[in-house]
């Protein structure tokens, strides 16, 4: 008898035992769907997030700074500011169409340039009154590139640049072989009927362009310029519409970047 009472139970028992284990599966089941869930909400909340953010008043500021340093180099650029900055030039501040020249006087290709480009522009549009060229100094040929920079802009402050920039040009040996040491560029500079050479010396003696120079480096640089002779060609009012020529290129070359802006 106690074994008829029993086997009911039994069974009783064991219909729980499969239905808690069913409940079980199903909790799993649903924790797991539940973790999911979460891990899916967090990560469209990040995306959010960070969309949101893109809009922030940093980022905006951001930007800001951006369009500031870009409208600052365009400014950089105009003629007004480059002749008012103390940089040589060669031409009629009315002149249209400006050529910047980053070159430094160590350099075999700025020679080239000087000696058989520079003379065409300047027949065919510095002297008819269309360009004006400015001269930017680039010195990274080598370590007395920068000696011969400094004493070049301490003649510009008696107008006397493009004589010295023609003589150095005309002499140039190879990189940092002597040829611009200290006493030979006073030498050079001695050659320059009517320069004061006690105000000369002074001037380079106290490397009182050393700042001036670094500014054009620094311009140089956000231009991505490296290699010299490295051009750029502007609209003189406002230094808009850069266009960028990379090494000595030939007349030609030029020609066709003026006459395209002087027709715009």
């Amino acid at each position: 008898m106690v074994l008829v009472m029993l086997l009911p139970q039994e069974k009783e028992e064991k219909k729980k035992q499969q239905e808690n284990l069913k409940c079980s599966k199903i909790t799993k089941i649903l924790l797991l769907s539940s973790s999911a869930s979460i891990v899916i909400i967090l990560y469209l909340a990040l995306i959010v997030v960070l969309f949101l953010s893109s809009f922030s008043p940093h980022a905006i500021r951001g930007s800001h700074f951006v369009n500031a340093a870009a409208q600052q180099q365009k400014d950089d650029l105009s003629l007004s500011t480059l002749i008012n900055q103390g940089s040589p030039y060669l031409g009629d501040p009315s002149a249209p169409i400006t050529i910047i020249d980053f070159s430094d006087f160590q350099c075999y290709l700025c020679a080239r340039y000087v000696k058989a480009t520079e003379p065409l522009i300047n027949q065919t549009y510095i002297q008819t009154g269309k360009v004006i060229l400015i001269f930017k100094h680039l010195p990274n040929r080598g370590f007395d590139s920068m000696d011969a920079a400094l004493a070049a802009q301490c003649t510009n402050d008696q107008r006397k640049f493009w004589q010295f920039h023609k003589i150095l040009y005309d002499n140039q040996k190879p990189i940092d072989s002597g040829w611009v040491s200290k006493d030979n560029l006073k030498k050079f500079a001695s050659q320059i009927v009517g320069l004061d050479m006690q105000q000369f010396e002074i001037c380079f003696d106290t490397r009182k362009y050393k700042e001036f120079i670094e500014r054009d480096l620094t311009l140089g640089s956000s231009f991505g310029f490296h290699d010299t002779p490295s051009f750029i060609i502007v609209n003189s009012k406002d230094g808009s519409n850069p266009q960028i020529l990379k090494g000595a290129h030939p007349f030609p070359s030029f020609k066709s970047i003026i006459d395209k802006k002087l027709k715009e």
